[in-house]
């Protein structure tokens, strides 16, 4: 039983640590928002992708750079409506 709480203590430490892992209250928009921002910073870090996006589109690497940042501002789209309580 020890153990459980361990790993459950642990976990919670990683969610707060770290935003794109998620918590219980994360919709499911929200986890969308994290996984395509991350994508985006993930194929900006690595310059072999970002040249092959941009052979691929006939592009500059700035200007896939750029759209790239641009799409981290909204990936998805606007937030959904949320009910109110």
């Amino acid at each position: 039983m020890g153990e459980r709480y361990n790993i459950h203590s642990q976990l919670e430490h990683l969610q707060s640590k770290y935003i794109g892992t998620g918590h219980a209250d994360t919709t499911k928009f929200e986890w969308l928002v994290n996984q395509h921002r991350d994508s985006c910073s993930s194929y900006m870090g690595h310059y072999d992708l970002l040249n092959f996006f941009a052979i691929a589109e006939n592009e500059a690497k700035a200007r896939v750079r750029f759209n790239l940042m641009e799409k981290m501002l909204q990936p998805c789209g606007p937030p959904p409506e949320k009910p109110e309580d």
